[in-house]
């Protein structure tokens, strides 16, 4: 059984709000839905480097401080077992350039993030985050 190591990035602005970014409908994985930054974790990369490395590319954001947050774990249909790590993020700034993948992004309390259409891996996330009250940016 393959295993696939994936990361997302929390990144919270001075309100509170969570950087969300919305898949777009050519995204091959999940089209469509409201996502976290990040990505998977390449063959030999070191974990940090990958989630600064996605963080940039996905969203033009420079990563100033990471705090591991959540992991989840499943098997997916085809028989991969997926370990997702969820990070508190800091950036130096907040402007967004974003990436061809996403077609969206909205700063968002998690309340708000959760009335949208996502993953059960990234609801679970943004759950947390609510459940745990973390602003600390």
């Amino acid at each position: 059984m393959e295993t696939r190591v994936t990361q997302k990035a929390i990144i919270l602005n001075s309100e509170g709000k969570v950087l969300s970014l919305h898949r777009s409908s050519t995204d091959p994985t999940s089209p469509n839905k409201w996502d976290l930054p990040g990505g998977e974790i390449d063959f030999g990369e070191d974990a940090f480097n990958a989630l600064i490395r996605e963080v940039n590319e996905e969203c033009g954001l420079s990563v100033k401080d990471i705090k591991p947050f959540d992991v989840e774990s499943h098997k997916n249909d085809k028989g991969e077992f997926w370990v997702t790590i969820a990070y508190i993020v800091k950036t130096k700034s907040d402007d967004i350039k974003l990436s061809f993948e996403h077609d969206e992004f909205r700063w968002l309390s998690p309340k708000e993030f959760l009335e949208l259409e996502s993953t059960n891996k990234i609801r679970r996330f943004i759950n947390n985050l609510a459940r745990s009250g973390n602003r600390d940016t």
